[in-house]
């Protein structure tokens, strides 16, 4: 992350841009001022540019607004230094110079779902629908997952009165099976792709993936499916394979979210966010996913009475990278 000096009024921080950015879709807003939320909201298509400075600058030109003093945005990559690498995409990029490209006193890049933990503690209720039994503990660290075009890991420890994010690659780590059908699956992936992370079953492409495992197991020949298909085709339960495919990502999803409830200690809760699961509505409250999450052995009490939670708010990352920009203009220290 770079650093520049801080002004010394919180006035002098706006217009601040927020951002979102994955291998697919670069979600923008603003706030113009203290107190106000955020407006000119635009969802833009990452690969039709060729970097953050292009696709920003193309948002700037569409909603006419003053040009951003402070900006803080997430990324679907790890941020470690000032040249940035994305995971699923071609961009590559310096920080330090998109801030200067931008004319920006403060930019923040921070990994996405670092960003999208920012905002847990700020959703309503009603942004947040529970899957399965027990009750968050308040003050307590909160683990966060999701599928998207990749696999999202984060979370949050208690710091003060608020809370910094976990900015990892957990979606990386090695999946383990529960049973042979899942080693079967496990294995002829790998076959293909070498290392089985938990992204390569866990995510959209990792959903493709599963239907044609699936249809290999059963020595069924297909046609390869987009993940969009896939998911429309399981949803409306007219073809049988897509169901098996995605019901084995929720529970392999259930696999990966209660290891990270094991290892942060989250009984503040899992949230999932990312663009699969929170479109998949009672399909996923049906799914393996809850009794996976229980069903770990000696601690099956220890995860039943931690809660699981979708994220349904619209743009959250977006609300997480504007309390990222807010926490700095407090402390004049980074969040991460």
């Amino acid at each position: 992350m770079t650093r520049a000096a801080l002004p010394t009024a919180a006035g002098d921080t706006f217009p601040r841009l927020v951002g979102d950015i994955g291998g697919t879709h670069a979600r923008f807003a603003l706030i113009l001022a203290e107190g106000e939320p955020l407006v000119h909201t635009r969802v833009l298509p990452s690969p039709a540019f060729g970097g953050p400075a292009q696709a920003i600058a193309a948002y700037l030109e569409a909603v006419r607004a003053p040009a951003p003093r402070w900006c803080a945005f997430g990324i679907a990559s790890p941020v470690w230094e000032d040249q940035v690498r994305m995971t699923n995409l071609h961009w590559r990029f310096s920080i330090s110079a998109l801030r200067a490209a931008l004319g920006l006193d403060v930019l923040r890049v921070m990994n996405d779902f670092a960003v999208l933990a920012m905002a847990i503690p700020a959703l309503r209720p009603a942004d947040l629908r529970q899957v399965g039994g027990g009750a968050p503990r308040a003050g307590a660290a909160i683990g966060l997952i999701g599928p998207g075009t990749g696999l999202g890991v984060s979370g949050l420890v208690p710091c003060g009165a608020d809370y910094v994010p976990v900015a990892g690659e957990g979606g990386h780590a090695t999946l383990a099976a529960r049973g042979r059908e899942e080693a079967e699956l496990i294995e002829w992936i790998g076959e293909r792709h070498g290392h089985v992370s938990a992204e390569r079953l866990v995510s959209g492409p990792g959903l493709e993936n599963l239907y044609l495992a699936h249809a290999a197991r059963q020595g069924v020949a297909v046609a390869a499916l987009d993940a969009a298909e896939i998911g429309a085709r399981a949803l409306a339960g007219t073809d049988p394979l897509c169901v098996q495919a995605l019901d084995s990502l929720c529970a392999f999803l259930g696999t990966a979210a209660a290891d990270l409830a094991l290892i942060l200690g989250a009984h503040g809760g899992i949230c999932i966010g990312g663009g699969i699961v929170p479109r998949l509505g009672a399909f996923f409250d049906r799914s393996p996913f809850r009794a996976r999450f229980e069903d770990q052995g000696r601690f099956r009490g220890y995860l039943a009475r931690i809660p699981t939670r979708v994220i349904q708010a619209q743009h959250p990352a977006l609300l997480g990278a504007a309390r990222v920009l807010a926490q700095l203009a407090r402390s004049g220290e980074p969040a991460a």
